[in-house]
């Protein structure tokens, strides 16, 4: 049986609605073990509360948090899948506070620069897009990203169930010469991978993300993390805006109550909640980060889909597919960790 760590600290709606997901994810015969306060969860069926009171989740500087406040709820979590008690971690606070945990305990797989967070972006038909790094890193360096187009790849088709994934970069144009010179060096690394198994399609402009013209899109977790807000933003006031609209006049009521079936398959379909979170790929145990927004049924989810990770051994699969594609670190380790900002996460 799969075992995850989770953190109860710093969720929006509060500790005993992460505990409701881990009873949730439990009863589906899942083993948890969840870090948080005590004397708020209280004993939760199929589940092992270790009382950790102690959160950094809103920690202006996440990684001095962690080294300083080792009895910390994510902390203790992180240390649980160190230590081989868990086979992945399930975070529903700070992003920030999850990577440096996850960094400074769980620790980056041999050969990767740097860990990148990856969402799989729910579309209104078909399978999703995944993105990465939707704010990890700050900025990357060629050889980073060109290991995310991989390490993408390798989790699409792995645990997305994607088979021969089409790999895009985000660029100002579809033109390889378009972006900036560390791009345009990456295209023509991606471009040159032929025979490693990666599938790469080329830049696309942010219009496509949402059109179906790749299954995976890489970019710098800045860009990434201002792109992802960007579609929740627009999405999320266009569904207002139509609920309003629909609700101004008496004709407009009856109207919108005969499309409330459709209305209601829209907001199912683009659902945040559905993907459990973002992945953190490139650790050498998986990691999952759930939007402090979440309710108890995307807790649920975060647990599911990163005990499922664990079933597909999405990280020996992904670390396989980089040594295939020769697109493993080699030399001394570089020496600038992963940027852990709390101001660029994607899912705070």
């Amino acid at each position: 049986m799969v075992t995850v760590a989770v953190d109860a600290s710093g969720a929006d709606l509060g500790p005993k609605e992460v505990a409701a997901g881990a009873e949730r994810a439990a009863a589906g015969g899942i083993g948890v073990i969840l870090f948080g306060p005590r004397d708020e969860i209280g004993e939760v069926p199929g589940v092992e509360v270790v009382d950790a009171a102690v959160s950094i989740a809103k920690a202006a500087d996440p990684a001095h948090a962690v080294r300083s406040t080792p009895e910390a709820s994510i902390v203790q979590a992180a240390r649980a899948v160190a230590d081989g008690r868990a086979q992945a971690l399930v975070s529903g606070g700070s992003t920030g506070s999850a990577l440096a945990a996850a960094l400074f305990n769980i620790r980056r797989d041999r050969g990767i620069h740097r860990p990148a967070l990856a969402l799989p972006l729910p579309m209104l038909a078909g399978p999703p897009v995944l993105l990465l790094d939707v704010g990890a890193n700050v900025s990357c360096r060629p050889e980073h990203l060109v290991q995310f187009a991989h390490m993408g790849s390798a989790f699409a088709a792995a645990v997305l169930g994607m088979s021969s994934p089409r790999v895009a970069l985000l660029s100002n144009g579809e033109e390889a010469v378009k972006g900036t010179p560390e791009l345009i060096a990456v295209h023509e690394q991606l471009a040159g991978a032929a025979g490693t198994g990666l599938n790469f399609v080329g830049n696309v402009e942010g219009t496509q993300i949402v059109d179906g013209a790749a299954d995976v899109v890489v970019m710098d977790g800045f860009t990434g993390n201002i792109t992802l807000k960007l579609i929740e933003g627009v999405s999320g006031r266009t569904l207002r805006g139509l609920r309003d609209t629909a609700q101004a006049t008496a004709r407009t009521r009856v109207g919108y109550r005969l499309l409330d079936p459709a209305v209601r398959q829209l907001y199912d379909a683009i659902d945040p909640e559905r993907p459990g979170g973002a992945y953190l790929l490139g650790l050498r145990q998986l990691g999952v980060v759930a939007h402090g927004r979440f309710t108890r049924r995307g807790f649920q989810r975060a647990i599911e889909v990163a005990a499922r990770g664990v079933q597909e051994e999405v990280v020996a699969t992904t670390r396989s597919a980089l040594a295939a594609a020769g697109a493993l670190r080699t030399g001394a380790p570089d020496a600038a960790a992963a940027t852990v900002d709390s101001s660029t996460a994607p899912v705070e």
